[in-house]
């Protein structure tokens, strides 16, 4: 059994993928090329946003996404504790520093009750993560940033796809960034990434920095980096965003089975998606009271699952000059111990669905 099943998605479509790489090769604009061009507006009208900036990784989308707001030393950005490491690693890498709020025990989202007590004169950028396939409680946050004219960047690397209220992620704040690595809902066969943003402003700055800062060729007048998407990945998603509402879809059918297998099981805790959200499962991550008894139990069947972020990023050695303890952010300490994620893709099936539950006492 395939964690994620990359190759059931290539088999369906790897005719028309070749048909796309085969272009490329034809027409050599390996950098920039016109299917660059052609993925952002579909993307943009995807969202439903004026701007889709693609760019080489989603770590690279959040970093220009703080460039363009002209974060650096002294200046402070809220995010979370509990998520992968790009999200505080690229504000750290501009010499600002991360300021974390806990999240909520339900969706493992940033918690928007305690984001206001975070705010300081230095706070520069808000920066909730969207983690594993839904939104943050965008509304509420961008509530409170409001409040204090500080702009939010959505990191939905994980949530793009999902709706809020009946919006897109990625449309839900000043810029929103996303990832295309290959596990993501929408996934290359590299790195890739992109940003969105209604601003033509913020757009036309963060089209230089995605390019050593330039707007015509050997002018710079910004700093920069070397952030492009190439031909190749654009290609491949283009062909890759064809299928990607049934697949949005398919993977919510298969959350919805999962929740219907594992209801009632004692010492299990199935994932919460909030009023008013929909969620894409990019992962489908429960709680367990002993998470390594089910992760043996599990393997014991030849069925794989991954604990993802079971050290919070406060208590992590990248983040010791922060000086944070156990037991500072209490939720994100107590879901890292317990998460566990389980086989997620939009074609697993239901037999195999079935077979998960009762390795895990359904």
């Amino acid at each position: 059994m395939q964690f994620i099943d990359l190759a059931a998605q290539q088999k369906r479509i790897r005719t028309n993928i070749e048909e796309r790489i085969k272009k490329v090769l034809d027409h050599g604009q390996y950098i920039m090329g016109p299917e660059v061009r052609e993925l952002e507006e579909k993307l943009a009208a995807y969202i439903g946003v004026k701007h889709a900036i693609t760019c080489s990784s989603g770590t690279d989308a959040l970093l220009i996404a703080l460039m363009a707001f002209d974060i650096g030393s002294g200046d402070e950005v809220i995010t979370v504790p509990y998520t992968w490491i790009s999200t505080a690693e690229v504000i750290a890498l501009l010499g600002a520093e991360p300021v974390f709020v806990d999240i909520q025990p339900d969706t493992f989202n940033m918690d928007p009750e305690k984001l206001e007590a975070a705010i300081t004169p230095r706070t520069r950028a808000i920066m909730p993560v969207s983690i594993y396939g839904q939104c943050a409680d965008m509304t509420r946050i961008e509530a409170v940033a409001q409040k204090h004219g500080i702009p939010v960047i959505e990191d939905g690397a994980q949530s793009f796809g999902a709706t809020h209220h009946g919006k897109p992620s990625c449309a839900l704040s000043a810029i929103g960034c996303t990832s295309f690595f290959p596990s993501k809902p929408l996934g290359c066969y590299g790195d890739g990434g992109a940003l969105f943003t209604q601003e033509d402003a913020l757009a036309d700055k963060m089209r230089q920095i995605r390019v050593h800062g330039q707007r015509v060729k050997h002018q710079h007048p910004l700093v920069g980096i070397n952030g492009r998407l190439d031909t190749l990945q654009a290609a491949i998603l283009l062909e890759k965003l064809e299928i990607f509402p049934e697949e949005c879809r398919l993977r919510q059918e298969v959350g919805q089975r999962y929740n219907t297998f594992l209801s009632g099981i004692p010492g299990i805790a199935p994932p919460v998606v909030a009023e008013g959200n929909t969620s894409v499962y990019a992962q489908y991550t429960l709680l367990a009271e002993d998470r390594a008894k089910v992760e043996a139990g599990l393997k014991a069947q030849g069925i794989p699952s991954v604990a993802y972020y079971a050290v919070p990023l406060h208590l992590q050695g990248a983040f010791a000059n922060l000086a944070h303890q156990p037991g500072d952010f209490p939720v994100a300490e107590r879901v890292a111990s317990r998460c566990l994620s389980l086989p997620m893709h939009p074609y697993l099936a239901p037999e195999d669905q079935s077979r998960i539950a009762e390795a895990l006492g359904g």
